[in-house]
């Protein structure tokens, strides 16, 4: 009997006390709104998440009825679609390019306009103009300024050099180098070197005086100080980078529709061309999930690798 009153007692002690009629109110009022959003989000992201998994396991064409094919569409892909690894090929390349540069580039800047060099408000406007101009506007003006005949490029080649340039978009050689620097036009004075400016100016000026004083110049104060300290906005950066240049559609689209001879024939492309001029939605969604597993895996892979030499402030290192 003791053993059991106090078993009792004990329960007693860990229940949840009942709330209140202020707390249940408040509590609602809390759910409703939250409730449109939470709607949203399952009616507009979860559900469509959803269906194109199970797209991707059919044979949907929205011109025949669908047909369960379990996983065909991802072996299709593996070992049967050659525009598949062509496609693959092209998007790794141009990550491999335009991430590195794009980080370099945009740090460069940053540093340049966190040294406070005479008319640094001018300087921040004419590095962040561009990424300012719609991504179809200027893909349509550097189409125009790269055109072989009456483009702006080769006619200053033809004054200059008295020779004709190549034909920039419309070469297999030249129309990937193209796109990456129309890209790199667009974001090295974009939100990531506002990001790098911000990370900049959050470095303590002691640090570098201290350096200064042990007799560090301006090469050994950048990599001994200044890429420490922001190594988590480069991480950032770099993160965004990856995802954003796996996901390369509009400049490729616009400028040169993966062409010529599927020189930036990007995934992205091949994935709008099965799923939008095909109909082929099936091997579409299954496209975008294996799209959206690689993206996941290397994210990870960066995350893992960031213990290796991303510092945080406050953190202790064992």
């Amino acid at each position: 009997m003791e053993s059991a009153h106090a078993f009792d007692v004990a329960t007693a002690t860990r229940r949840r006390p009942r709330m209140s009629r202020q707390e249940i109110r408040e509590a609602l009022q809390g759910y409703t709104f939250i409730l449109p959003w939470a709607i949203g989000f399952l009616a507009f992201i979860v559900g469509p998440l959803l269906t194109s998994l199970y797209y991707s396991l059919t044979r949907y064409t929205l011109l025949r009825p669908m047909e369960w094919v379990g996983l065909e569409n991802y072996t299709y892909a593996l070992f049967r679609d050659s525009l598949f690894w062509k496609s693959i090929e092209r998007t790794l390349l141009w990550t491999l390019t335009t991430v590195p540069l794009g980080v370099l580039g945009s740090f460069l800047a940053a540093l340049l306009l966190d040294r406070g060099v005479r008319g640094t408000t001018a300087w921040r406007i004419c590095f962040f103009l561009p990424s300012l101009t719609p991504q179809v506007a200027a893909v349509i003006l550097w189409v125009w300024i790269l055109q072989p005949e009456v483009g702006i490029v080769n006619s200053l080649i033809r004054m200059v050099f008295n020779s004709k340039g190549p034909g920039w978009l419309t070469s297999p050689t030249w129309a990937l180098p193209s796109l990456v620097g129309i890209n790199l036009w667009t974001s090295i004075g974009s939100n990531r070197m506002l990001i790098f400016l911000a990370g900049l100016q959050g470095v303590p000026r002691e640090l570098y005086d201290a350096s200064e004083v042990d007799g560090a110049n301006w090469w050994h104060r950048i990599l001994h100080v200044t890429i420490p300290m922001i190594s988590p906005t480069i991480f950032f950066n770099l993160v965004l980078g990856m995802i954003n240049s796996l996901q390369v559609f509009g400049v490729a689209f616009v400028a040169t529709a993966g062409g010529p001879a599927y020189a930036t024939y990007f995934y992205a492309l091949h994935l709008y061309q099965t799923a939008f001029k095909s109909f082929d939605m099936g091997y579409g969604s299954a496209l975008a999930w294996m799209l959206f597993i690689v993206i996941l895996v290397m994210t990870l892979v960066q995350q893992w690798l960031s213990k290796r030499w991303v510092f945080y402030s406050g953190e202790v290192r064992r």
